[in-house]
């Protein structure tokens, strides 16, 4: 019989893997669903076991129009539906500073529900701070060739601190040149619902954005948050430029066969077309 002690030393105890919840977010579920594969590569690379259970909107719109009743009973789905996870993962800083640190902040007069909230913020990241910070990854295994310049969201930066995480990531990546955006750490002028009521003061920010980004030379533009990707692929659209516009986790995680946002995917043959 083996000395169960020398077989104990030998074959330590495997460690079940971490069990992240993917809290997909609305805009990449409905427009750009390549991002949530991306960042689930990225999730599972790293050794995570990544759960997507049925969800919805974090209630970010209803809490920007001032609807707290029914962002109270939004965020209370969201608790109730990632409660089995270790942590809570979105591709979006905007997401996921809604669930950090505006969740607690709806409760805070409801001492049950207000631990709850924070118990559950606590375990929220955005998906790059969370490689980074948690996982303490160093480097990817991807290749995208070229420049790229990196636009900063505005709650990823100033609500958790997504600066310095993606451009340590970026930097592994073979043959991506990381260029510096002046004013990478303006708004881009989307802010969700500001650009539905202030149309005018948005595009006037997004046309100083799309200015920054063309004078950088660079032909890709990243970021981690989709709404901003899309508020400034528009403009660059109808500018008539051809930069194109990702969102970080698709080159992190080496996943570009998809057309940039907003360009048109290739047509499909017809039946019996020659090919």
């Amino acid at each position: 019989m083996k000395d169960l002690a020398l077989v104990d030393a030998a074959e330590p105890p495997t460690r079940a893997p971490i069990r992240v919840g993917l809290f997909v977010t609305c805009l990449v579920d409905l427009i750009r669903p390549s991002v949530g594969f991306a960042a689930v590569k990225l999730l599972e690379d790293a050794g995570c076991r990544v759960f997507v259970p049925s969800q919805t909107c974090c209630g970010q719109p209803a809490y920007n129009s001032g609807d707290r009743a029914t962002t109270k009973e939004i965020a209370l789905q969201t608790i109730a539906a990632f409660e089995d996870c270790d942590y809570v993962v979105a591709p979006s800083g905007s997401c996921a500073g809604m669930l950090a640190k505006h969740y607690p902040e709806l409760f805070a007069g409801e001492p049950d529900l207000a631990r709850k909230a924070n118990a559950f913020a606590a375990r929220c990241f955005e998906l790059v701070s969370f490689l980074v910070d948690v996982l303490k990854v160093t480097k990817v295994s991807a290749r995208y060739e070229g420049e790229v310049a990196y636009h900063d969201s505005c709650s990823g930066l100033r609500e958790l601190g997504v600066a310095a995480q993606p451009r340590k990531l970026l930097g592994s990546v073979e043959g991506l040149q990381l260029v510096e955006l002046t004013g990478a750490d303006v708004c881009c002028g989307f802010g969700g619902t500001f650009a539905v009521k202030y149309g005018e003061i948005s595009d006037a920010i997004v046309a100083q954005k799309t200015a920054n980004i063309l004078a950088s030379g660079a032909p890709t533009l990243l970021a981690g948050d989709l709404g901003c990707l899309m508020n400034m692929a528009g403009k660059l659209q109808r500018q008539g430029s051809a930069v194109n516009v990702r969102h970080v986790a698709e080159v992190l995680a080496g996943m570009t066969d998809e057309p940039a946002i907003g360009a048109p995917k290739a047509a499909t043959p017809s039946a019996g077309a020659p090919h």
